[in-house]
Order: C-alpha cells, then structure tokens, then sequence
C-alpha cells in the first residue's frame, strides 16, 4: 500500500535524518508533504490536508529501526506482543 513511501523514506533517508531528525515525516508517494514533533501532530494535520488512506506517518531516524516493526503473534492472556514490549 505504501511501497513508494517507504522505498523513497529508506533510499533518501541519510538526508532526511539530517534536515529532519527525530520529526514525523508525512510522505505521499516519493514527497515530504509535512514535518511534525509528534505521530498525533502529523496525523491531524496531514487528514485536514488529504483523504486519510494517501499519505504515510514515517519517524525520521537513522537506521533499519526507523522502518523496521516485529510483531509476534503470541497471544498470552489475550493480548499480542507487538515490538518486543511484553503484556
């Protein structure tokens, strides 16, 4: 769904970090449409902006973590483990 997105974020993203660490980046298709402090912040203002669905939340940090999530299908108790954090 957000394959360009993310193939734009990871091929570009030495130069974003550098203009633009530790924001929320809103990315719709291979642009940066918004920089932002906080994943809320960014996502109030890109759905004012457009249809909710078209554009992408992305942190800007360096490294495969900025863009890399692991979610275990463990169902302890009826939660799930979702980026190592345990219930």
């Amino acid at each position: 769904m957000f394959d360009k997105e993310l193939d734009y974020f990871i091929s570009h993203q030495q130069e974003l970090v550098a203009r633009h660490a530790g924001k929320i980046l809103v990315l719709r298709g291979e642009e940066v449409v918004g920089t932002y402090g906080s994943s809320l912040e960014a996502f109030n203002a890109a759905k004012e902006q457009f249809p909710v669905g078209t554009f992408m939340l992305q942190p800007c940090e360096p490294g495969p973590d900025a863009y890399t999530v692991i979610i275990n299908s463990l169902n302890r108790g009826g939660g799930s483990v979702i980026d190592g954090a345990r219930p």
